[in-house]
């Protein structure tokens, strides 16, 4: 079974509380999910391959550990999870970048596909599939599903918010997938929202309704 983590790090936590506030404006939510997606994937990274390198300092030659090529992928989830990939490329600037487009139907919540582009060496890559929100799970699993059809073995999900559902339905679903987690709510609403959550990130992010 895949690990969850969920963020205690002070930094999350504040700014997570702060992009949940209804007077956030758009500008600060949008900065703000930049920020913690980058500290989130700081330690999302943690495990990235090492290979010895020898480098010349100004002083002498020496051998230093480096990346082992950067063989990473990020994939948001149209349109929320584009929020989250400056955050990580701050921190992996040559990491390729797919795409995977999903709409919530409203009165199924089921998740419709109408775009799905991901680098044509993704089977070969770790891939991050990022996403604001971990409501019902539908999204992410289907997104992952897409992914693991092309090829890929190696799949991490990143997100803000999730509900306990959402996890148990992301883990059943796909059990080899490591998850991240800003902040694990209390539940879903009727409607299949996170509560107490921070709305609609996706409207959140660029000022729509």
């Amino acid at each position: 079974m895949g690990k969850v983590y969920v963020f205690d790090h002070p930094l999350i936590q504040h700014k997570t509380a702060m992009i949940r506030k209804a007077d956030t404006s758009v500008k600060d939510f949008r900065e703000m999910v930049r920020e913690i997606s980058m500290l989130m994937g700081y330690e999302a990274t943690r495990n990235l391959p090492l290979e010895e390198v020898e480098i010349e300092t100004p002083m002498c030659k020496t051998t230093m550990k480096m990346l082992q090529g950067e063989d990473i992928a990020i994939v948001p989830i149209l349109r929320a999870g584009l929020g989250m990939v400056d955050g990580m490329l701050a921190l992996v600037p040559n990491a390729k970048v797919g795409h995977v487009g999903l709409y919530r139907d409203p009165e199924t919540h089921i998740p419709v596909e109408y775009y799905c582009k991901l680098p044509t060496d993704i089977a070969k890559r770790q891939v991050f599939v990022v996403d604001p929100m971990l409501a019902t799970g539908g999204s992410a699993i289907a997104a992952i599903d897409f992914i693991k059809a092309k090829g890929a073995k190696d799949i991490i999900f990143m997100c803000l918010i999730a509900s306990p559902e959402g996890i148990e339905a992301l883990q059943k679903a796909h059990p080899d997938v490591d998850i991240f987690i800003a902040a694990k709510d209390e539940k879903l609403n009727e409607n299949a929202y996170i509560i107490p959550g921070l709305g609609d990130a996706g409207d959140r992010l660029y000022g729509t309704k």
